[in-house]
C-alpha cells in the first residue's frame, strides 16, 4: 500500500498578520483568504526492513536513519520529522521501514503558507496510514500544535486551517487557540471574476518569516501603538473584503487591497523593501488599482488587482524585475488523502 496526501496553497486577501499571537490572543484576529491550485504533496511507501527514509524532492534533500520513535530536530527536515515524531508519541507506529516523500509547488518563504501546508499534507498521510479519526479543526490544530510548540517555529494560525479546509474562508482567532472558520458562498461569477482580475507574481525572493513575525509579536507586547492600531485597522480590511465578495463588488477589491498594503507596512520592519515598494508601484501605474504583500511579507509572492484586462499590461511592466507570473484557480477542497 502507499499513502497519498495532498492539501492546497492559500492566499490571504484581507486581514494579514492578525492571526499571530499575542494580538490575536489580546484584540482577536480576522482574515480572509482563498486556496490555489498549488499543493503541497506527501507519500508515505511501506520498505522492506526498519529504515526510515524521508526526503523533500522539491529541494533535493534526503536523511536516512534506523528505525526509532524519535527523530533528531537538527535542521535538516524538520517539519517531515516534527510530524512523525508527534504522531509515533500520540499514536504509536509499528516498527516497519517507510519512505515519506514530499514535493510543494511553490518555494519556502514565497507566502503562500508553505510550511504549514506541508505539515497538514504529512499529517494527512500519517492519518491515512494509520486511519486515525481526525476531523478539519483537528487536524489544522494538530498541524499548529507541532509548527509552534513542538518545533518551536514562530508565526501565525491560518495556514493550517486553509490547507485544512479549503476554499475561501473567514476565519476568526481567539485566546486560547479558539479559531473558527466560516464558509463563504461566493458567487461562481464573482469568484470567477477574482479568478480573472488577480494576478499571482513571483518576485523570485525568498524570505525568512520567522524573524518578521517575532518582531511583529514583539511590537504588540512593547505595546506599541502605531503597529497595534495597523492591526485593528487591518482586520476590519478582512470584514471590508468580505461584504465586497459577497455583495459582489468586484471593483473595491483593488482599493481595500491597497488600504491594506499601506497598513501593513507599520506592523513590522521588514515587511516591505525598496524592491516590493518599486514592483508595487510599477504594478500600480500599469493598471492595478491595489495589491498586497503575501504572507508575512519581505520577500516572496506579491498579488495585485488589475480590472478589465489590465492583468497582461501589468505583466509586461514588470518583466524586468526577474520575477515571473503564476497561473492558478481557486480550489473548494482542502486536504485531501487517499490510499493505492
Amino acid at each position: 500500500m502507499i499513502y497519498r496526501s495532498k492539501a492546497p496553497l492559500r492566499i490571504g486577501l484581507a486581514g494579514g498578520g492578525t492571526d499571530v499571537s499575542p494580538y490575536s490572543d489580546l484584540y482577536g484576529g480576522a482574515i480572509l483568504n482563498a486556496t490555489l491550485s498549488l499543493y503541497a504533496n506527501a507519500t508515505i511507501e511501506p520498505i522492506p526492513g526498519n529504515k526510515i527514509i524521508l526526503e523533500a524532492i522539491d529541494r533535493n534533500e534526503e536523511q536516512q536513519y534506523e528505525w526509532t520513535n524519535n527523530l533528531p530536530i537538527n535542521g535538516k527536515l524538520d517539519l517531515l520529522k516534527g510530524v512523525y515524531n508527534r504522531i509515533q508519541k500520540d499514536h504509536g507506529i509499528k516498527e516497519q521501514g517507510f519512505r515519506l516523500s514530499t514535493y510543494v509547488d511553490a518555494p519556502a518563504g514565497s507566502g503562500l503558507g508553505t510550511s504549514s501546508t506541508l505539515v497538514v499534507a504529512i499529517i494527512g498521510a500519517f492519518a491515512e496510514m494509520l486511519r486515525l479519526p481526525l476531523g478539519e479543526y483537528d487536524i489544522a490544530h494538530y498541524a499548529y500544535d507541532i509548527e509552534r510548540k513542538d518545533l518551536d517555529l514562530a508565526g501565525g494560525r491560518q495556514d493550517q486551517y486553509a490547507a485544512t479546509f479549503g476554499g475561501v474562508n473567514f476565519m476568526e482567532f481567539y485566546a486560547d487557540d479558539k479559531v473558527i472558520v466560516n464558509p463563504l458562498r461566493v458567487n461562481e461569477q464573482h469568484l470567477f471574476e477574482l479568478e480573472n482580475n488577480l494576478l499571482l507574481y513571483y518576485t523570485s525572493t525568498s524570505r525568512e518569516s520567522a524573524e518578521i513575525i517575532k518582531k511583529q509579536s514583539k511590537n504588540v507586547t512593547d505595546k506599541k501603538e502605531g503597529s497595534i492600531e495597523a492591526m485593528h485597522q487591518l482586520k476590519q480590511q478582512a470584514q471590508m473584503m468580505k461584504e465586497a465578495l459577497l455583495k459582489g463588488k468586484l471593483n473595491d477589491i483593488g482599493e481595500i487591497l491597497d488600504f491594506g498594503f499601506q497598513q501593513k507596512r507599520q506592523m513590522a520592519e521588514g515587511i516591505s523593501n525598496p524592491l516590493m515598494e518599486d514592483i508595487y508601484e510599477t504594478a500600480k501605474k500599469a493598471g492595478a488599482t491595489g495589491g498586497k504583500i503575501s504572507g508575512a511579507g519581505g520577500g516572496g509572492f506579491m498579488i495585485f488587482y488589475c480590472p478589465g484586462t489590465t492583468k497582461f499590461k501589468v505583466i509586461k511592466s514588470l518583466e524586468n524585475f526577474g520575477g515571473q507570473h503564476r497561473n492558478y484557480q481557486f480550489v473548494e477542497h482542502g486536504l485531501k488523502t487517499w490510499t493505492i
